[in-house]
């Protein structure tokens, strides 16, 4: 790359900092308010004795992004994204106010249901945020837009799911409702409608595809879709990629709240840390992915990523047979080691997604992507539900997920060109 062009480039995102820190401001807002309202509702639901419920709330967000995924990808491509945004934005502000009814409430259906309107939400939120980051910067830098974007949102998750934390275990009553609870229906309203106000100031540009039909077949246009992109193997290894990265890590963070609450009789506070420390190490991961998932060879750091998943798996299952002055340390380090090895793992595939597709389809690809990965989390829910059927223990659960892992490990190991780029 000569000089000339290396300094247009340079210039070019210099000068989109401004609208990328909008577009990081609202994906952050919308990102702490949903970890926040959801963690405090599942530890509230442990605490009631519900611990059940977190499988109907895992299954009941999910679905949104399968049944409507066609159309998020549909309206990313057809319209402007920015508009697609702001009225996702508007959708959550709905949300939450019902959020706030069902925690002031503890009315459980109400709550569950509106998981459901926030499931939606971030269907129709996605695939047009994410497929305005190759509409902002050059294909060089959406890995390093990417890891940022992940590191921000990854905090912004760290502090909804440890405020919930802290929140709910703040003791007291007002005339009606216990004090935790109303400062929780508080702060999502709060948040919502800050982060409603900043997406106004989201970039804009044309509609990529003016012309896209309706996809009527819901879902089975995001089949459709897959099919279509099966004869580019990188392509389909990557949207595989980041739809196991969606399902172990939705099943770990469920199963990381019963280990906690359940297990190791832990406070709300300190269960909310260990995911704290988790997320803080994707973060961190994150950032260290962008100079290595650039290139041809953006997967070099997936098989290794995913073994280390693997094996920090492996090592919390035995935590409950280790000695007690060790348990803690070998919590804490494997938590935030397998942490930095996700967050290594989830930006190569997911920056390849943004950048491999046409212009025209990138929304609708992004949101087949998210068809998949949604799918994933559907089934960790499911999953979760059988384990506590079953009675197995949540270190037991962490036992079973690094066998997923490892044989996921071994069939990536296989798939991935040796050689140059395929």
């Amino acid at each position: 790359m000569d000089n000339a062009v290396r300094d247009l480039l340079k210039s070019r995102i210099r000068k989109a900092r401004a609208k990328f820190v909008a577009m990081a401001a609202t994906y952050c807002a919308g990102t702490l308010n949903d970890n926040f309202f959801k963690q405090s509702a599942q530890l509230l639901a442990i605490a009631a004795g519900k611990s059940y419920l977190q499988s109907y709330a895992t299954v009941v967000f999910t679905l949104p992004f399968i049944f409507f995924a066609a159309y998020a990808g549909f309206c990313a491509d057809r319209f402007s994204k920015r508009s697609i945004v702001i009225a996702s934005k508007a959708l959550e502000l709905v949300a939450m106010f019902l959020a706030a009814a069902g925690i002031w409430l503890l009315n459980w259906p109400l709550i569950i249901a509106t998981l459901g309107v926030l499931g939606l939400q971030a269907t129709l939120f996605n695939p047009s945020l994410n497929g305005s980051i190759p509409e902002l910067y050059p294909a060089e830098y959406v890995p390093t837009a990417n890891a940022v974007i992940r590191a921000i949102t990854t905090s912004a998750m760290l502090a909804g799911i440890v405020c919930a934390g802290f929140v709910i275990d703040i003791k007291g009553n007002t005339s009606s409702v216990p004090l935790a609870r109303l400062i929780v229906c508080c702060a999502v309203v709060a948040v919502s409608i800050i982060g409603f106000a900043v997406s106004f100031a989201v970039p804009g540009f044309p509609a990529a595809a003016p012309a896209a039909r309706f996809p009527w077949a819901g879902p089975l246009n995001s089949v459709q879709m897959l099919y279509c992109l099966r004869n580019d193997s990188l392509l389909v290894v990557a949207i595989i990629c980041s739809a196991f990265f969606w399902f172990i890590g939705s099943l770990n963070v469920l199963i990381i709240n019963q280990l906690g609450l359940s297990q190791f009789g832990l406070s709300a506070t300190m269960t909310s840390t260990l995911v704290l420390i988790e997320l803080g190490g994707i973060a961190a991961g994150s950032l260290l992915s962008a100079p290595l998932s650039k290139g041809e060879k953006w997967y070099r750091t997936l098989v290794p990523a995913v073994a280390t998943i693997g094996a920090c798996m492996f090592l919390m299952a035995s935590v409950p047979h280790l000695p007690h002055p060790v348990r803690k340390t070998a919590v804490v380090a494997s938590l935030g080691i397998l942490g930095a090895a996700g967050g290594l793992f989830l930006i190569p595939p997911a920056s390849f997604i943004q950048v491999r597709p046409a212009a025209d389809i990138k929304g609708r690809v992004i949101a087949a992507s998210n068809f998949v990965a949604d799918c994933g989390i559907l089934i960790s829910g499911a999953l979760l539900y059988l384990f506590n059927r079953l009675g197995v223990k949540p270190s037991n659960c962490f036992g079973l997920m690094g066998i997923m892992v490892a044989v996921f490990t071994v069939w990536l190991f296989f798939v991935l060109p040796k050689g140059k780029k395929q």
